[in-house]
């Protein structure tokens, strides 16, 4: 009888799911998938959660009919994982210890609400976290309602402040500028008073993006009428005003933090090497320092493209898991190890309702085309894993 392969993936994100997807194609891997949440979050898709594209439903997978769907040799346990004892193997959860051969670290990241900030935790939201997204689509369509309900042109205005003009904030705000206009157009509502501001410490929005791509997309925001102010950082929040590095204060009715990301709590606790941001730092086949049986893929760890950082982005994170998945069923056959070669496959901007610019395979598209194509990629990462949690569906309503 040949020996079973116990493999733990820690983290039900981009990466996780991959990284099972691939492994449970072999019978003898017996896998476990820990997260504390029951379900998958699909970030990519959550500015058209924000403006009411999507409900939460569209834009999750449920953990444990996902994992049901395999063939008998995949497991969920909703457990938060609290710290992993390297040296004799085993996953300590909340709840109890776990045996592994092999493990992969695929906790991703977390919104970094910066201590430097005065009353930013109090006053900001983020949406790396499905609930902090749910609470923040709810407090703007009832900001939105208020201001009708107010009526009549002299009703204030309603001020939205983005922090952080990376990929997250650029998205959101154009989403939720289109929103909100075709909003009051469609019911002639006659007070459409909507700022919103988008706070960029770079010189330009978009970091490290393809030049053509950051065009396109400063004249979206201006058509959409985002105000975006480049060189200016938050200082502070009392939850009325927002103050500036340059002294300006801006009126605020609720704010989003999108201005970085940092690991995930229980990063920190391991004995691990880190770099000097704290993120676990992996050789070239994403083996962590010390302990060749054990993996770090997604944002919980950076990887590097001829020197450069790659973006932390759901693609680069699938690409990861691939990788990951080929080099334990290297060491499992004692087969030689794959360096990764990791690039971005493209680039989709959402900018508004029915409208992107993105960049595919060297090929740039904007409007609608480029929406179309950006929606169609993921509905079918969303149809992928319903495929199997409908078949996990199954086995439960067949016994």
């Amino acid at each position: 009888m040949l020996k079973s392969n116990k493999i733990i993936v820690i983290g039900g994100g981009y990466a996780g799911l991959r990284t099972i997807e691939y492994l449970a194609k072999n019978r003898q891997n017996q896998i476990t998938l820990f997260d504390k949440n029951s379900y998958h979050y699909m970030q990519t898709e959550v500015y058209d959660l924000i403006a009411n594209e999507e409900d939460f439903a569209q834009v999750t997978q449920d953990l444990f009919t996902f994992c049901l769907g395999f063939d008998g040799n995949v497991v969920f346990c909703k457990q938060e994982v609290m710290n992993i004892d390297f040296d004799n193997k085993k996953v300590i959860t909340d709840i109890q210890r776990y045996n592994y051969d092999y493990l992969v670290i695929a906790v991703g990241a977390r919104t970094k609400f910066l201590s430097s900030i005065k009353g930013l935790k109090e006053y900001a939201h983020g949406i790396k976290s499905l609930h902090h997204a749910m609470y923040f689509k709810q407090k703007f369509e009832m900001s939105l309602f208020n201001k009708v309900r107010e009526g009549g042109a002299q009703a204030k205005p309603l001020n939205i402040i983005v922090a952080g003009a990376g990929l997250s904030g650029v998205e959101i705000s154009a989403q939720m500028a289109s929103y909100s206009r075709e909003f009051y157009d469609r019911n002639n509502f006659i007070c459409r008073g909507l700022n919103i501001v988008l706070i960029n410490s770079a010189k330009n929005i978009l970091p490290g993006m393809d030049e053509k791509l950051v065009q396109k997309s400063k004249k979206r925001l201006n058509k959409l009428g985002v105000k975006v102010k480049n060189e200016k950082k938050v200082v502070e929040l009392d939850g009325v005003n927002v103050s500036l590095s340059n002294g300006e204060v801006l009126p605020m009715d609720f704010m989003i933090f999108a201005g970085g990301i940092q690991p995930s709590p229980l990063v920190y606790k391991l004995d691990l090497e880190k770099n000097s941001y704290g993120y676990i730092e992996t050789n070239e086949f994403l083996q962590v320092k010390k302990y060749e049986e054990v993996f770090a893929i997604g944002d919980c760890t950076t990887i590097y493209n001829d020197g450069k950082t790659l973006a932390p982005t759901a693609d680069v994170a699938e690409q990861m898991a691939e990788y990951c998945a080929k080099n334990i069923e290297n060491l499992i056959l004692d087969k030689e190890l794959q360096a990764y070669k990791i690039a971005s496959r493209g680039m989709l901007i959402a900018l508004g309702r029915n409208y992107a610019s993105s960049k595919v395979l060297g090929l740039y598209f904007n409007g609608y085309i480029a929406y179309t194509v950006k929606k169609l990629i993921e509905r079918l990462y969303a149809l992928r894993l319903s495929r199997v949690a409908k078949k996990g569906c199954k086995k439960i309503f067949e016994c």
